[in-house]
Formats: C-alpha cells, sequence, structure tokens
C-alpha cells in the first residue's frame, strides 16, 4: 500500500519562525535518530523549525525483500549504473512536498526552507530540490548520492543558484567516495556552482566536524 501521508518529529524553532529545515533519515531508520543533531544546532538556528519525517515501509530487494523504513526500494549498492526504483523515489517527493505545501501555507517560502538528508534521505532531497519550481534555501547531502540522472540532466533552470552542502565519508563502503565526487563534478556540468564539497575520514556515518560545517553552512543560506 502507498503512504498517502508520512508520520514526522517536530523540533520547534525557539524564536519567531522563519525559516524550516525538512531533514530525511537513510535505509531503515527513523526521523528519530536526527533530533539530536536539531537539538545541537538549534541554539545556532533559533528561527528554524526542524522537521525530521519516517519513511513508509517496504519490502527492500538488497535485503532479500525485509521490511524496512525505506524511502524507495534498493536492487543493489556501489555501482554507477545501479537500477533504480524511480516509482519510489517519486511517491516519496511527493510525500516530502507535501510537508513543504505546509509550510508554504504557513508563511514559510520555499527560499526559507532547506531540503536535506541523509543516504536515501540525501538523494531523494536532492531530486527535490534540483526539479522544484521554485528554489529552494539549499539542499544538504549527507553520504548520499546522485538519482535518476536521466531526469536531473533536464533540472528546472531556476534551481541553479541552489546552495548545496555535500559531505561524505572518505572510507564509506556503501556509497563510494568516487561517486560523491563524480556527483559534485556532475552539478558543475549542469550549471549548479554554489557546491561546498567536504570529505571526512569515517565510513557511511556522519561525524561532529561534519555536522560542525553544516550548521556554519546552514547559518550562510538561512540567516536569522
Amino acid at each position: 500500500m502507498v503512504a498517502t501521508s508520512l508520520e514526522y518529529i517536530t523540533v520547534p524553532p525557539r524564536a519567531p519562525h522563519t525559516a524550516t529545515i525538512i531533514f530525511s533519515h537513510g535505509l531503515g531508520d527513523t526521523g528519530e535518530s536526527w533530533r539530536a543533531v536539531a537539538h545541537m544546532l538549534a541554539g545556532q538556528l533559533p528561527h528554524a523549525k526542524w522537521i525530521l519525517p519516517h519513511a513508509p515501509a517496504r519490502p527492500i530487494t538488497i535485503n532479500g525483500g525485509n521490511i524496512s523504513n525505506a524511502w524507495f526500494d534498493l536492487f543493489s549498492l556501489g555501482k554507477a549504473d545501479d537500477k533504480e526504483d524511480e516509482e519510489g523515489l517519486l511517491q516519496s517527493a511527493a510525500l516530502i512536498k507535501e510537508l513543504v505545501k505546509a509550510e508554504n501555507d504557513a508563511g514559510i517560502p520555499n527560499h526559507k526552507i532547506i531540503i536535506g538528508g541523509f543516504s536515501q534521505g540525501a538523494a531523494l532531497s536532492l531530486l527535490i530540490g534540483l526539479t522544484a519550481e521554485a528554489r529552494y534555501a539549499g539542499i544538504a547531502v549527507l553520504s548520499g548520492w546522485f538519482p535518476v540522472r536521466h531526469k536531473l540532466q533536464t533540472a528546472c533552470p531556476g534551481t541553479k543558484p541552489t546552495p548545496i552542502f555535500w559531505g561524505h565519508g572518505t572510507r564509506d563502503p556503501v556509497i563510494p567516495h568516487k561517486f560523491a565526487s563524480l556527483s559534485v563534478d556532475f552539478l558543475g556540468t549542469l550549471g549548479f556552482k554554489d557546491v561546498e564539497f567536504k570529505s571526512y575520514d569515517v565510513r557511511h556515518a556522519s561525524d561532529l566536524r561534519e555536522i560542525a560545517h553544516l550548521g556554519e553552512w546552514l547559518r550562510k543560506v538561512i540567516p536569522a
């Protein structure tokens, strides 16, 4: 059954609400895992509301069909020409866009909204951010990859000024660092010039240095 809405955690702003960060987790996880990060950065971004959605449960092919929280199915990992679950990606993108619409309706326009995530959530955020008609304040990509490249090659021209933060582990065995580097280069060929690419001595994970750099970037793109 296809989910029609998302459950999520909200970390409210500590000051008048003028920006929103929607951050999507990775495979088999929930938004709860990123609550601590939201609280860690909340003091630097008191005007920002955090929305941490939970992915729907679905069978995952690379896990033998076992059910996991996931934004889309995965058929394999570690190959540039992997088969992709485009339908699942688009379904999840539509669900995240409903969260965006609710923020828009509450008075927060796209240019005050950050779309971001880790791993699967990062790939999903790239798809949403690069194909938006109204550009976002920024896209945060942690340990992610470039999904459905054929669709993103026709990204809306208006999204090209969108700032992008891309952090990746040099020892990542799941999404090799070279794929992140190639993806950032590809963004440049598409006309996306405001890309901050940083590497960390970690595997498929985030660390405190990355979170600190993310916080610095967020303060630039959604200033109080």
